[in-house]
């Protein structure tokens, strides 16, 4: 088997020729990744679930908008707390409850109590359910041309704008990627 080079805290944009209604104009962030698979949350599919309806404590500690946000089609039943800690702290100046994935990004346990980590959260999301592949699929699905790999930024998830994420972060892009964010929603209109 050939080595995995890890893509853990960058993001996944959807191509516009990507077909599985899923990802549709999706941006996933990567958690985790390595030769075993990958594990992401969809940071732009808001639900109308407020996260105080189904966490009680954690309502108050996301940002706006304050819903639980579908991270993918695996697990709708389970939920994961993403934030970012200000400096993104590491070792003993890592707030308890919190693991960083990559820079100030990390996962919230959020089976702790929220007043333990609410002094040092800088924004929190709330997913429910994630995005996974197995050992290889998502090298296939890079191959394929499924996704554009991009580097994340602490602000892409806590977005206030979600809707509008697909386009911002392919608009930020230094290369002729940023020409993609004016892709059509329905090229046939053309």
């Amino acid at each position: 088997m050939t080595e995995v080079s890890s893509l853990t805290g960058r993001l996944l944009v959807a191509t516009p020729a990507l077909a599985d209604p899923n990802f549709d104009r999706a941006v996933v962030l990567l958690l985790d990744h390595d030769e075993e698979g990958s594990l992401g949350v969809v940071l732009n599919r808001p639900t109308p679930v407020d996260v105080g309806d189904i966490l009680e404590g954690w309502g108050d500690l996301a940002v706006e908008p304050g819903v639980v946000f579908q991270g993918g089609p695996v697990s709708l039943d389970s939920a994961l707390g993403v934030a970012v800690v200000p400096g993104g702290a590491t070792g003993e100046a890592a707030p308890l409850g919190w693991r960083r994935v990559h820079g100030a990004i990390g996962l919230v346990d959020l089976e702790a109590p929220p007043e333990l980590l609410a002094s040092a959260l800088g924004s929190l999301r709330i997913f429910a359910g994630y995005a996974g592949w197995g050992p290889g699929q998502l090298e296939d699905e890079l191959v394929d041309g499924a996704w554009y790999v991009v580097e994340s930024e602490p602000g892409d998830v806590s977005s206030p704008s979600p809707e509008r994420l697909w386009r911002e972060v392919l608009r930020r892009q230094r290369s002729d990627l940023a020409m993609v964010a004016t892709y059509p929603d329905d090229p046939s209109l053309n």
